[in-house]
């Protein structure tokens, strides 16, 4: 009697894991920077640094997510995005505060320095006794709106300038108004120049009136 062997195959259940953990404590990370460079204003001060930050954000999600829809997930690639992404996020924040300290100093610097320029020309004195009218050395002619001819419109626009001690016009308003005409008189003064009036043998700010005619042809 011959001795059969009977070999029973059992079934072998292959338990298949993740190749790595999802990196959430450095997406996480990843996302805080870029919520702090956007406080900082990075998206104003440090826009080339923030376009470079959400690339890196993007490209961490669409790592994190295509690795979701997986049935053998491996994130190792992902958790070097988000170190990327936490990086370029964090230099945003940076340029951002950078800039940002820059383009206050220099907004406080051109305040001082228009204050100061205010101040001075407060000072201007009027033109009469003996401070001596400046010399006009540089002439424009205003341009003659069309509206204005078309409507036959002409006149005297009188002007009252302020001359700063370098001979420029720094200041200049109509004390005499003819409609239709006004800006055009200020944009011709606002680029005269003039020889300094001189008051006690110094350059000074004075205040004059200037009449612009408007005649038409």
């Amino acid at each position: 009697m011959s001795i059969r062997t009977f070999v029973v195959l059992l079934p072998v259940l292959i338990t298949v894991s993740a190749c790595s953990a999802p990196p959430t404590a450095e997406a996480d990370a990843a996302r805080q920077s870029m919520a702090a460079a956007s406080t900082a204003g990075a998206e104003k001060y440090a826009p080339e640094s923030f376009k470079q930050a959400e690339a890196a954000e993007s490209a961490l999600e669409a790592e994190m997510k295509a690795q979701e829809g997986k049935f053998i997930k491996s994130y190792d690639h992902a958790k070097e995005l988000a170190v990327t992404a936490k990086s370029a996020a964090d230099k945003a924040a940076t340029d951002a505060t950078t800039a940002r300290v820059s383009a206050e100093a220099e907004a406080a610097k051109k305040a001082k320095a228009a204050a100061a320029r205010r101040e001075q020309l407060a000072k201007a004195v009027h033109v009469g006794g003996p401070v001596r009218p400046p010399v006009k050395i540089k002439d424009v002619a205003p341009v003659y709106p069309a509206i204005a001819q078309s409507a036959r419109v002409q006149g005297d626009v009188v002007i009252e300038a302020t001359i700063d001690e370098q001979g420029k016009v720094a200041d200049a308003k109509v004390v005499k108004s003819v409609p239709m005409l006004d800006q055009a008189a200020l944009d011709a003064v606002q680029q005269w120049q003039y020889q300094p009036s001189l008051r006690n043998g110094v350059p000074t700010a004075v205040v004059m009136t200037v009449t612009v005619k408007f005649t038409r042809p």
